[in-house]
């Protein structure tokens, strides 16, 4: 497969995992798509660095790093549009409904990710949200196999059980 072959497929495999995993790790939204840019770039300068079926770890731990660098960046610069700059494009945004919807739902998953324990939340939404194996996320997070299932299995229990407490309760009889 010759290079470009090679960073098209991962891109087309994977721009939707790492848009995410940037905006998850605390990318501003107006920097998502410029940050997504980036970890491609990386990854294109490193390609002969990157193992044939490790491409998703690759760009996640560049997508951390480049978070990370986003955010400082973001804190030091304040790049505004006036809003007469802006283009007057129709909107194509859901219902205000279904965005309270969404808004709620977002928030209740946020709440009791953030209830997990530290070392099984990272795990758990690797796993669950963004379907990476186990063995990506071993690699990704420098630990063993048997340690990603233990706290993986831990964490599904926590989320269980913190599900089941919100739960609505129905009297039976």
């Amino acid at each position: 497969m010759s290079r470009d072959a090679r960073i098209t497929a991962m891109f087309n495999d994977h721009v939707d995992f790492i848009w995410r995993s940037l905006r998850r790790l605390g990318v501003p939204e107006a920097g998502v798509d410029d940050a997504t840019q980036e970890v491609f770039m990386v990854a294109s300068r490193r390609l002969d660095a990157i193992e044939l079926g490790k491409e998703k770890s690759f760009l996640f731990g560049t997508a951390v790093r480049v978070a990370s660098d986003a955010r400082r960046g973001a804190g030091r610069r304040r790049d505004r549009v006036a809003d007469d700059e802006q283009p007057d494009i129709a909107d194509p945004s859901p219902r205000a409904d279904e965005l309270v919807d969404r808004k709620r739902a977002r928030a209740l998953l946020d709440e009791i990710i953030a209830g997990l324990p530290d070392e099984t939340g990272p795990v758990f939404v690797l796993y669950e949200l963004e379907g990476m194996t186990m063995a990506e996320i071993a690699s990704v997070l420098s630990l063993a196999p048997g340690t990603v299932a233990s706290r993986l299995r831990r964490a599904r229990e926590h989320f269980d059980s913190m599900i089941a407490r919100r739960a609505p309760r129905r009297d039976h009889g």
